[in-house]
Parts: C-alpha cells; structure tokens; sequence
C-alpha cells in the first residue's frame, strides 16, 4: 500500500512539473502578458474600467489577425458600452426595453479595433488590429488598450466581482490565463506630472504562453553549412509534421508550379490554414546558418530566414539564437540586433530582427519570401572552435517559438588531418620521386 501511495505521489509531482514547465520559456523566463484592469469611475448600475494589455515577452508578439480576449462574468454583468474595442457578438439583449448594451454575453468575446476608425471610437493604444508588439523589440508598440462600461455590477470595491476565466488567443491557442487578482490601485501623473491621481480600483491578470498547447509540432526549423565542409545539414524530414498531421493539413504545391503563380495563391483563409510549398520537412519557415569566413580575430556566419507559406507573411519578425560567442558581436549586417540576458551575467543569447521599413516584412513564399544577414564575432581564444559543431547555435526561435534543430551527429565536422591518400595518388607521388632522384643522379 505504501508502494502505490509513493508512486501516485511522484506521478503527481512529474505532473505538476511538466504542467509547469509547459509553459516556462527559459530564454525569456519573465514572459507573460498581463492585463490590467483599472475602475476609474463608479456609474448608477456599475463601473468604468481602463483594460490595458501589457506584453512582457521579450520576442513573442501578437500578430495579425490579432488578439480575442474572453471572460466569464461573475454575475449578471452586461457591457453598456466599450470605446477602443468591440465585443464579437452581443448576445441576448431582449430584456432591455430602452437603451440596449453593446453585449449581453456571459462570456464575451473582446477584439481591437481595425486602424482608421472615427476619432470618437479611439483611445490611446486601441486599434491596431490586435497587433501587439514584443516588448523587447518595440516597447512602445506593445501595449493594446480599451475602455469598457460594466452595468447591473457592483457599484463598490466591496461590492464589485472580478471576472473568471480569462483567456487569451494570439491569435490562435497557446496561452494560459490565471484568475484576477486585486492589487494596488494604479497610480495616474497629470499632463504637467505635479499630481497624482490613482484607479479607485485595480485587479490583474497573467497569461503565459506554451508552444506544446499551440501546435503539436513545430513551425520552423533549421539547417547548417559551412566553409570548411561540403556538407549541407538539412532540416529533419518531416521536422513539422507531414501530411494531416503537421502544418500543411490541405497538402502542399511545388514551387514550380503553375498554381504558385497563380492570382490569388497568397489569400489568407478566414480558418488560417496554410498552404505550404512542397519539402522534406514540411515547415513554414527554415533557418539556415551558414559559417562563412575564418579570420585571424574573427569569424563571420550567415542567417538566411526563408517563408514556404504562400498564405502568410511575418510582419516584425523576430529570430532568437543562442550561442556562446553572442558575448562578443562585433557587427550584424542589415539585421537590427539585441542581446538577451534572461539569467544576468550569461550573455550568450539575443534576437534578431528586421529594420523598419526595409525587411521587417517576411514576404510569402515565392522569390521574395526570404531575409538574410550576417554577424560578425570576435574570438576569445579560450573558448572559440570549429571542432564539434561549436561554431553552430544550440537553439533557435522564430517569433518566439522554438524551432526544430538538426541531430547533434549530423553537424558539419571539421577535418582533423590531411586527406588519407588514394592508391593512384601513391602511384603518382613514387613516380614523381623517382623522377627526381633521378635528376639528382644525373648531376651528381
């Protein structure tokens, strides 16, 4: 009886574990969205609430087509009104006999707004579609706002009930929201910063992502090459899944075809599926590095980002790498480049990302459906080496999923000594030293 009660327990143990390291990124272990909500004023039947969704991951964003928030009400709590957002459906409304709310919903459905909407729909950091930038990348860009008017709620901080059930698609599935949990109200500065104002009421809540509740498979993958082997490591064979199982449930067309050039081929579909490019691996996007030069005091690698989706392109895209020599950058050619320092004083991870207006749009896939650059290092004499795939990342991530990479025995090695000769070439070398005692005979 002991026995089985010892292995339920560390049953348990293993699976609150993985349930939590589910959803730790250890390059970006302080990731996570929150959403803030703050009651900036009471109204007859309820509240009015500033909801700001902050992005604290360092290379993850929210892209098109954008973020759905969602909840459940705590009680029979209606949405009068929302400025800067707008709920998916209304919901029954047939109770009201004067003026009807935007929602009825138990649980409704938030989305942004699309840009260009009436000035009197707006507020500070709404309608960009959803799109929320990584905070890493472009801090400014990565919150999304809204304002919302709550009625037949509580009308006090002790009558009021936070909402249940959060959840967050950005765009599709992967995030995990925990409960809403009153904090310190906000503090607000005055346009001339000599007052201070503050919420009369602030509840938050954090939302992480896992890319195993994403997608069962990978989105990208990489390949390898280098100067001093011939050898192109591709990526793994059906690294993102093949078939109805991966990233390409409809199938896929060749890049040569006629269809891929057909009018039309690029439209998303409203569901999002993908329409791949015919390869072994069957991913979206690869990742080639490529170790090109050898110096005396540096070396220098190639990054090449190629697109296989004809039906989506990546609007600021963001690459990851972890490598030891990132402590040591000397220069990134036509990327823009940030170290990471997810643990302090370990410098050895950073992101990539395009420059604005020239290539942070990954077009579809097609000729211009790819992005490159390369990155010039210094040696540290104590560390640097060919040998053993040193030269090559330990992981990558593209837009903030990690991407499959290829076994560590496929690696491009390094020659460790000169070329075992042919029996030709021995052939060749006698007769040529022959020859030359020869010579040496006949002046002697």
């Amino acid at each position: 009886m002991g026995l089985r009660n010892s292995s339920a327990l560390v049953a348990l143990i293993l699976a609150v574990t993985c349930s939590v390291a589910v959803a730790y990124d250890p390059l970006d272990p302080n990731g996570n969205i929150t959403i803030k909500w703050d009651v900036i004023s009471w109204t007859p039947d309820g509240y009015v609430a500033m909801v700001a969704m902050n992005n604290y991951q360092m290379y993850r964003h929210i892209m098109a087509p954008g973020w759905t928030l969602g909840w459940s009400w705590a009680k029979k709590e209606v949405i009068w009104s929302i400025v800067g957002a707008q709920a998916t459906e209304q919901g029954d409304c047939s109770k009201f006999k004067g003026g009807i709310p935007h929602c009825c919903k138990r649980t409704p459905a938030i989305v942004d707004l699309l840009p260009g909407v009436p000035y009197n729909q707006q507020i500070a950091n709404c309608c960009k579609a959803g799109v929320v930038s990584a905070y890493g990348q472009d801090s400014a860009g990565s919150v999304s706002a809204f304002q919302v008017s709550v009625g037949l709620a509580g009308t006090t901080n002790k009558t009021v009930k936070l909402p249940t059930n959060f959840t967050l698609m950005g765009p599709g599935p992967g995030y995990t929201c925990g409960p809403a949990r009153i904090v310190p109200s906000t503090v607000y500065f005055t346009a001339d910063r000599r007052r201070k104002t503050q919420a009369l009421m602030t509840w938050t809540v954090t939302c992480t992502y896992s890319q195993q509740l994403a997608s069962k498979y990978p989105s990208c993958c990489v390949s390898f090459s280098s100067f001093y082997n011939s050898t192109i490591v591709p990526c793994a064979k059906c690294a993102c899944g093949c078939g109805h199982g991966g990233h390409a449930p409809g199938g896929c067309i060749m890049g040569d075809s006629k269809r891929a050039l057909s009018p039309g081929v690029n439209t998303p579909r409203k569901d999002g599926a993908a329409l791949l490019q015919c390869t072994a691996h069957m991913c979206p996007i690869r990742v080639h590095w490529h170790v090109k030069l050898n110096y005396k005091d540096y070396w220098r690698a190639k990054i090449a980002i190629t697109n296989f989706n004809y039906r989506m392109n990546y609007t600021q895209w963001t690459l990851v790498a972890q490598h030891p020599n990132l402590d040591n950058v000397t220069e990134v050619f036509s990327f823009q480049y940030k170290p990471l320092l997810p643990y302090g004083s370990i410098n050895d991870t950073g992101m990539f990302y395009g420059l604005k207006l020239y290539n942070d749009l990954l077009m579809e896939a097609g000729p211009f459906g790819n992005v490159q650059s390369e990155v010039l290092m210094r040696k540290d004499a104590s560390t640097f080496t060919f040998r053993q795939g040193w030269a090559f990342p330990r992981k990558i991530y593209f837009n903030g999923d990690e991407c499959k990479m290829p076994p560590p025995d496929s690696y491009p090695y390094l020659p460790n000594s000169a070329p075992v000769p042919t029996p030709h070439s021995r052939m060749i070398a006698a007769a040529a030293a022959s020859a030359f005692l020869l010579v040496l005979l006949l002046v002697a």
